[in-house]
This record gives structure tokens, sequence and C-alpha cells, in this order.
């Protein structure tokens, strides 16, 4: 595997040191890879995210893209969020141009750059499906739609690595299949390395080629799964055996790291009535 992320004995404190976000996570991420995450609350999945997206600092150990150290955000990573923080006085093009726009007028850029901005922009608005509305403002997109527009301004300068945390958290249920396959597309045409936070473990085995489980307390790497499905895949998949049965695995395995009962007799007993004789 060509190795586009090698992470080594990430450890992550907040405040005192009290609390211990990561601890000692190893994982190396290959060149286009779509590796998912998925863990109970508070098992550090975005905070491990937001690491390699160069927002957070580690404590110890490192992360390295490419065999450097990440000492920042980078022009080589591109991150997604849930919520879209479009800029509603912009339209869909603007939007998608602002951060190039805005390193124009920073840098010496040449009317050549202005114009391959332009042109990069006209083409992720065909891919994303919006060049209906590429005029409209946010307020006047669904949440699918304002979704594109983010995932294509993140697409913009091609990034090598994008990194997406719950961005299809806050869409129905139709709408994510939509995108589910979008993303999928998208992964293919751009060779982009993905890494995708989302506590839904149905989307973590369709979307990802391993699903890296963690667990909390402290937060760390508890097993992975490789996702044994085609790489064309369809919602189809689903409903399969095999599909089926890898859900129900990665499941259980997060309720036991959460410290979930699953016992059904002792679920029975803890509602049972109490016996006033």
């Amino acid at each position: 595997m060509d190795i586009k992320i090698r992470i080594e004995k990430a450890c992550k404190t907040f405040g005192d040191g009290s609390i211990t976000a990561l601890q000692e996570v190893c994982l190396d991420i290959g060149s286009n890879e779509f590796v998912t995450f998925v863990g109970a609350s508070g098992c550090g999945k975005s905070t491990l995210l937001r690491c390699i997206a160069g927002l957070e600092t580690l404590s110890s150990g490192s992360i390295k893209v490419d065999g450097t150290p990440i000492s920042g955000p980078g022009v080589d990573r591109a991150m997604v969020f849930q919520h879209y923080s479009l800029y509603p006085w912009l339209t869909v093009m603007d939007n998608i141009k602002f951060t190039r726009q805005l390193q124009i007028n920073l840098e010496d850029i040449t009317s050549a750059d202005v114009e391959a901005a332009s042109g990069r922009a006209d083409a992720l608005i065909d891919l994303m499906g919006l060049n209906h509305v590429k005029n409209a403002y946010p307020n006047q997109l669904s949440g699918g739609m304002q979704q594109r527009v983010a995932i294509a301004r993140a697409l913009l300068p091609r990034p090598q690595i994008l990194l997406m945390d719950e961005p299809f958290g806050a869409l129905d249920a139709q709408t994510r299949e939509v995108m589910h396959d979008m993303i999928l597309h998208v992964s293919k045409l751009e060779k982009t390395t993905i890494v995708f936070v989302t506590h839904d473990v149905e989307e973590a085995i369709y979307l990802g080629q391993r699903v890296v489980v963690m667990a909390p307390r402290p937060g760390r790497i508890d097993s992975i799964c490789p996702v044994n499905l085609p790489a064309q895949r369809n919602q189809d998949m689903k409903l399969s055996a095999e599909f089926m049965q890898q859900k129900k695995a990665i499941l259980t395995r997060i309720r036991e790291t959460a410290g979930v009962h699953t016992d059904l007799e002792l679920l029975a007993r803890m509602t049972k009535p109490a016996d006033n004789n």
C-alpha cells in the first residue's frame, strides 16, 4: 500500500491533561483510500480528524502526510463539516470560488490562474449537479444542495486528502443515499484520499474500504474491519446477508466498547416492576 497518512502513537489531552481524547492511535491510510471511522460518542473520532487537518495539535506522537509531519492546516488537505458554513451573501458559484479568489487577491496571481480557477469551479458545478442553481443563494437551497456546494468548495484547490466530519448527519434518509453515491463517484474521479467520520454504521460500511472502530475513555482504535463489497456499489447491497452481518458485528462491538449491555435478560430485570411485598 502506498501510504498517504501515517498516524503514529497519536495522543491528545485537554485541560490539565486529565482528559485523554486520544491514546496512542496508530494507523496507516493509503493513497486514494476511503476510510470511515465509527464509535460511541467521546471516542475521539472528530478530534483525530481535526488533528489530521492541522486544526488541533497532538500532545505527543505524530501524523505525517507523504512522510512530512503535519504542523498546521495545508492546501493538501480540505475539511467538510456537518454544518455547511456557506456565505449567505454569495451565490453558489461565488461560494465555491471564494477560497481560491481570496488567494488570488492576496498573491501575485496571473489572469491565467484566475481563468483556471473559474474553469475548475465550472467543472465541479457539473460534477455536483448544481448547474441549475449556480446563481442561487444558500437560503434558496435544500440541505443536500448546500452540502454539495460545501464539498465542491473543498475540492476546488484539488486537495490530496478530503476530511469529512459527519457531513450528511443533518440530511434526511433519501438525500443521504443520493449523497453517498455522489461522494463515491467524486472519490473515483478526483482520486482523493477520504477520511470520513460518522455515527451511522450502515453509512460507514457502504462508503468505506475499511471501517475503523474507535473505543472511548480514552479514545483509541479498537478494531479495523475491511469491507468486502465490490468497488462499484449500489444501494441494494445494503440488503445482502454479508452487509447485514458486518453491520451487526460492528454495532455489537461499538456497544461493547461503550459499556452498553445487550443482554435482554439483564434489561428485563432492570425494567421489571419492584416487588412491594
